[in-house]
């Protein structure tokens, strides 16, 4: 195994504990705000799926670059869905008419 794909490996891991374990000590109230971080997040994971797909030159670097960028956008879509959602938990409902 290479030195370079350990240190990735590694950074990896780390970045995925420390990541769970910053979620689970988020209180509810603060979870609308948290959803619009994670959404510009998706949005530069997007960028980056872009990137890869222009520097593509074979079948399998297409194939790459389609999922990633079907990908970003169903994170980025799917985070404003949400948010929408939980936002709408705190809008007035009207009285019914009749």
């Amino acid at each position: 195994m290479s030195p370079d794909l350990l240190t990735a490996v590694t950074i990896f891991t780390l970045s995925l504990l420390v990541g769970v374990e910053v979620i689970s000590k988020v209180p509810a109230t603060l979870h609308t705000p948290l959803m619009s971080g994670a959404n510009a997040i998706h949005g530069v994971v997007l960028v980056g799926a872009l990137y890869v797909a222009a520097s593509a030159h074979d079948a399998v670097g297409y194939v790459v670059a389609f999922l990633a960028v079907a990908f970003g956008a169903a994170n980025v879509v799917g985070g404003y869905v949400v948010t929408d959602r939980m936002l709408g938990m705190f809008r007035s409902r009207r009285a019914p008419e009749g």
